[in-house]
C-alpha cells in the first residue's frame, strides 16, 4: 500500500473548513489497465453530471436574484442561504454544510 501526504481538513460548527495539518493517505492500486477499482468512467459521468446541475442550479439562482432585487428585496438573503446550508448539512454532514456554503457564494 503506498501513502501520500495530505492535509487534513476539519470543519467548525458552521461547516467552515479550516486547515488540520498533514496527514498519510493510503492510494488505491488500480489494475493491469491503469484503472482504479470499480471503474473512472462511472465518476467522470458522474462529474459531468455533477457540474450539468451546478450550471443549471446557478443559472436558476441568477434568475432568482435579478427578480428578488427588481422587486425592492435585498441581493442576498441570509434566511434561505441558512436553509441551504443546513439541508445539505443534514443530508452529508459538515463536509455537506461547506458544500452549501460553497454553492451559495457562488451564487451570489
Amino acid at each position: 500500500m503506498i501513502t501520500t501526504p495530505t492535509r487534513e481538513i476539519a470543519f467548525d460548527t458552521l461547516g467552515t473548513a479550516t486547515d488540520a495539518g498533514p496527514r498519510n493517505t493510503p492510494l488505491k492500486s488500480t489494475d493491469s489497465a491503469g484503472t482504479a477499482p470499480g471503474g473512472r468512467d462511472r465518476i467522470d459521468r458522474l462529474d459531468q453530471q455533477i457540474i450539468q446541475l451546478l450550471q443549471q442550479r446557478i443559472e436558476a439562482s441568477h434568475v432568482a436574484l435579478t427578480d428578488r432585487v427588481a422587486h425592492g428585496g435585498h441581493r442576498v438573503d441570509l434566511s434561505r442561504e441558512n436553509e441551504v446550508i443546513m439541508r445539505y448539512r443534514t443530508a452529508l454532514g459538515r463536509p455537506g454544510a461547506a458544500l452549501a456554503v460553497t454553492l451559495v457564494a457562488h451564487d451570489r
